[in-house]
């Protein structure tokens, strides 16, 4: 089976070789000559058999992703597949779907988490779509997941948007889990009572219920940083917290915990903050995402 895959950054590029390792024959294309396997988007549609043509695009949501859907609608032909990965908006998935299906040409969205250890591990998987759509493309999913039962990891979760709003719970889930880490790293950090943080941190990482992998993650943090000196208590939202907030709202769901881990970020950038710094490596840690070096002498 042979599929295009649009984007070749962090996670594109990852998903490429763990596809080919599963046994996909992948043409990838990025504007960068340094990474892509084809010069434009019309050579990688060239170069897919003709005939239910699957096309994975893996660029920044917003108007990038709306750029790239609107040049494949042009290029593919009715019975072909755009599968859009990227951390989009589930509105925008209606829309993408609407324009490709004038054309003929089905839509699949897809929430992606793993970030950059997805190489290794699999990534989890949130499908939206036609159930034969996705009956059509389970081997590039199954290629993707992580081993063992289809179900670990990958879930058919619905129509058209489903994938994507699935992942916008998922990431709203993941800040509040983020912020309760990073508070009790400050306060076990705020007292001398407690001589070995990392390594509290890492006895909890056995036989406790609050064990997880981003608990092993702020630990692998730690050991390389243990004061977390290197790095800025700035950090970013990405958007997805931001959205799953506005859907409470719209939908009268309490999230309080998930709604005050957004508000942390934003005094993140107001002042200095140890648990900050702690979700600033977190996200660091997962996703690859950027840090800001810490202040001299902060």
């Amino acid at each position: 089976m042979r599929i295009g895959l649009v984007g070749l950054g962090k996670m594109g590029a990852n998903m490429r070789t763990r596809l080919r390792a599963g046994g996909i024959d992948v043409v990838g294309y990025d504007r960068n000559p340094e990474v892509t396997d084809v010069a434009s988007l019309e050579e990688l549609v060239a170069s897919l058999p003709e005939g239910e043509r699957f096309v994975w695009v893996m660029v920044p949501a917003g108007a990038i992703t709306q750029g790239v859907v609107d040049d494949l609608a042009g290029l593919l032909s009715p019975g072909d597949t755009v599968i859009e990965g990227g951390n989009s908006h589930y509105l925008d998935d209606g829309k993408h779907a609407a324009a490709l299906a004038e054309h003929g040409i089905g839509y699949l969205d897809v929430g992606v988490s793993g970030g950059v250890w997805g190489l290794e591990n699999g990534y989890g998987l949130m499908v939206g779509g036609d159930a034969a759509l996705v009956e059509r493309a389970l081997p590039v999913f199954d290629a993707l997941r992580p081993e063992g039962p289809r179900d670990e990891g990958f879930v058919h979760a619905g129509a058209v948007g489903a994938g994507h709003y699935a992942k916008m719970v998922h990431n709203g889930i993941e800040y509040g889990l983020m912020q309760a880490y990073a508070e009790g790293f400050e306060l076990l950090e705020a007292k001398d009572i407690v001589t070995d943080v990392p390594g509290t941190l890492k006895a909890w990482s056995r036989g406790t219920v609050v064990r997880s992998w981003l608990l092993d993650l702020l630990v692998k943090a730690l050991e390389e940083d243990p004061s977390l000196e290197q790095i800025s208590d700035w950090v970013e939202d990405s958007g997805e917290g931001r959205w799953t907030v506005d859907e409470a709202i719209d939908s009268a769901v309490p999230l309080p915990v998930i709604s005050a881990a957004l508000f942390a970020r934003f005094s993140s950038r107001q002042g200095a903050s140890p648990a900050m710094k702690a979700v600033a490596a977190l996200r660091h840690q997962f996703g690859g995402h950027s840090v800001r070096p810490s202040a001299p002498g902060a």
